[in-house]
């Protein structure tokens, strides 16, 4: 069999090692793939089609699995069943991240399922798996027969000591001021997920610029690939919209779409708009007989492409939203705090017809997430969760495990919060913020953020300052003319071209994450949409602030409470005790928890002062020093012919030698202790060789100097 090999390289700034393509001998049954490496990071992708539907299918099948292989930084996987089991949020969200800027670019009428895997099997800790992927499932794509053909490149944008770097390595991950991952065209950008702390907008417009400077190297390689090596694109049934049958349902039903807009509320204007559907339907199946049942899905999808034109219109010729509303409006708020009586901090944040309940807990470390990944085992004591039960949109649904979309909205608001909460140094909790979407009509996420915020104030955790969060859509013409709305609802989000979710304080921003369905955007939209999502928040932290300025002061009464001490790192071992024997005693008698970290800082956690107070003084004693001269009762835990060990403070034991137990000389000491008796000594000190010194006759009067005197 012969072997062809068809490699590429790029080299971007700030890294040492190329990005290296491969492709022609691996994986080589798949449609396209790419064998991609930088360093000793190595990311298999591949991308098959499977047959075309038989009938009309009205969207288009694409999965993007993205799969961390432990034995690629030589690991056996935990657990039980010991193999990769269920994808991690890590691999979800990243699955998620690669598809995003994906899926817009496929050719309109192709419905061909698609599957695109990414395979992490080796990691050095300096590539990073996440980019290599996103760049080889595109390459991957574009030499291959699927109609894709506009390639996407992707890259992470960091701020360093205040300098731009491409891909910065993950130990640097933590210093960054800014950690921005963006993919776009060689035209313009298509999407943006990005945590920062405090940024501005004119430095995340720099950001963005730097990025798609970048990003046009990568796509520029592809598209040589497709050229070089590309596989003519298969045959497939074109199923896109007949465009006469369009025009001629818009042409009759395009007012009654108007109006059924016009109605306010969410239920009743969809209530409305399904009935104009329903109309039309209804006359088609009039004209077409028995014919009607077997296009019956087209002319569903045509009712609604006449609802999208129309609602796309009516916004750029009038600036008229679905609900009245003007283009840079918010809806009417509402908030409530403190309305779970037993919950340590809550909030109901309302914002037009999506509402989120948000309530925060406060833990121990014990309490904190443990992360087991390709970077290693670390835990996490911040969290914040968000459920979307399937009542929120008035439907019938099942409830299980959260779904991509609620591991995504829960990192998105996560990463927007992360920044304010107090430094575990300042404030060693665990806190898990949990977010239960009541009612959803858009931008429920960001709902989410305001609540968190809102929530942990009211817990009395002194975050650093208030977020609130905006989503930002837009609708764009084919000939450019655009319009830019502010708290997009769930129909603006649907029909709308733009998916703008931006978070941040009153000084900066925090959180970014963007979604188009168009080939992507300029730099004077996302500049004007940043500056009109800055008005929207300041507008929301105002509202914020009416209800609660400031962190309530104290703590919630039923909160735990905490005192820090500090131990000689070198009595740690003592504190634990052979087996964790004396740090469970206290727990178990004092029902306080004790957190023991590095450098010998000691919390110690209790529902009220006398349990902080109680676990203190087993504490202190446990790893007390013994002083010189001082006199201990000590328990005999051994003894010898030659003496007696015994323990004169918790965890620290000595010799008692038989010489020291008496002026009068003693054959066995056997003979005066057994196990458990307890025996007044003085500590003497250490000898030269570091052992501890023990006397009981030190305390005894010398019957020598009795005789003299």
């Amino acid at each position: 069999m012969e072997k062809k090999v068809h490699t590429y390289e790029i080299s971007l700034p700030n890294s040492e090692n190329p990005i290296i393509f491969e492709t022609g001998w691996k994986a080589k049954q798949a449609n396209g793939s790419i064998w991609i490496r930088q360093g000793g990071t190595v990311v298999l992708v591949t991308a098959v089609a499977g047959k075309a539907p038989e009938a009309y299918q009205d969207f288009f099948p694409l999965t993007v699995n993205y799969i961390e292989k432990m034995y690629a930084v030589g690991k056996i996987p935990g657990g039980y069943v010991k193999r990769e089991t269920k994808p991690s949020d890590r691999e979800t969200l990243t699955a998620r991240l690669i598809d995003r800027p994906l899926r817009p670019l496929f050719e309109d009428g192709f419905r061909n399922e698609t599957q695109v895997v990414a395979t992490v099997l080796s990691a050095d800790g300096e590539g990073l798996p996440d980019i290599l992927a996103m760049n080889a499932a595109s390459a991957a794509l574009m030499i291959s027969d699927i109609p894709f053909n506009i390639a996407v490149g992707g890259v992470r944008i960091g701020k360093l000591n205040g300098e731009l770097v491409v891909n910065p390595p993950v130990e640097k991950h933590g210093e960054l001021s800014m950690n921005i991952v963006v993919a776009g065209t060689k035209d313009a950008i298509a999407m943006v997920e990005a945590g920062m702390n405090g940024a501005s907008e004119e430095e995340v417009v720099e950001a963005l610029e730097f990025a798609h400077e970048q990003i046009k190297k990568l796509v520029d390689i592809q598209e040589r690939m497709a050229a070089e090596i590309g596989k003519p694109v298969m045959d497939y049934p074109d199923f896109s919209l007949p465009k006469d049958l369009v025009k001629d349902a818009y042409d009759k039903y395009s007012q009654a779409f108007r109006d059924a807009f016009a109605i306010p509320g969410k239920l009743e204007k969809y209530e409305a708009i399904d009935k104009v559907k329903a109309d039309y339907l209804a006359s088609v199946e009039a004209e077409a007989g028995d014919a009607f049942a077997e296009k019956k899905d087209i002319y569903k999808d045509i009712a609604g492409e006449v609802e999208k034109i129309v609602f796309r219109e009516q916004l750029i010729k009038t600036h008229q939203r679905a609900d009245g509303r003007r283009l840079d409006e918010i809806r009417p708020i509402d908030i409530e705090v403190g309305v779970l009586p037993s919950a340590h901090g809550s909030a109901l944040f309302t914002r037009g017809e999506t509402q989120a309940l948000v309530v925060a807990t406060l833990g121990s470390k014990m309490d904190s997430q443990m992360l087991d990944d390709l970077n290693g085992t670390h835990s996490k004591t911040f969290m914040l969760q968000y459920n979307f039960p399937p009542f929120s949109v008035g439907e019938v649904g099942r409830m299980g495990a959260p779904g991509r979309r609620e591991i995504g909205h829960g990192a998105l608001a996560e990463r927007a919060l992360s920044g304010i909460v107090p430094s575990e140094e300042d404030f060693p909790y665990t806190i898990r913020v949990v977010s239960e979407i009541l009612e959803s009509n858009g931008s429920s996420s960001m709902a989410s953020v305001c609540g968190g915020t809102l929530a942990m104030m009211d817990a009395g955790l002194q975050v650093k300052a208030p977020v609130s969060g905006v989503a930002m859509g837009l609708v764009m013409t084919d000939d450019g003319e655009y319009v830019i709305l502010t708290d997009i609802m769930g129909l603006e989000d649907h029909l709308g071209d733009m998916d703008f979710k931006v978070t941040g304080t009153k000084d900066g921003i925090t959180a970014l994450q963007m979604d188009i369905k168009i080939k992507g955007l300029s730099k004077e939209i996302l500049t004007k949409a940043l500056a009109q999502a800055r008005e929207g928040r300041l507008f929301i932290l105002n509202k914020m602030a009416e209800v609660l300025p400031e962190p309530r002061p104290e703590l919630a009464p039923n909160a735990p409470r905490v005192l820090s001490m500090r131990i000689n790192p070198e009595k740690t071992g003592a504190l634990i005790g052979p087996q964790g024997k004396n740090i469970k005693a206290i727990i178990e008698a004092t029902g306080a928890t004790i957190d023991i970290l590095d450098g010998g800082v000691v919390n110690i956690f209790g529902k009220d002062k006398e349990t902080i107070d109680s676990a203190v003084n087993m504490v202190e004693a446990s790893v007390a020093e013994a002083v010189e001269g001082k006199t201990y009762k000590s328990t005999v835990k051994k003894v010898m012919e030659y003496g007696a060990f015994v323990e004169i403070l918790p965890g620290l034991e000595g010799l008692l030698h038989v010489s020291q137990y008496a002026h009068e000389r003693i054959q066995s000491i056997a003979d005066y202790l057994k196990v458990g008796d307890k025996v007044d000594v003085k500590y003497l000190g250490k000898d030269r060789n570091g052992r501890i010194e023990l006397s009981r006759k030190a305390l005894l009067p010398n019957p020598r100097e009795k005789k003299e005197d």
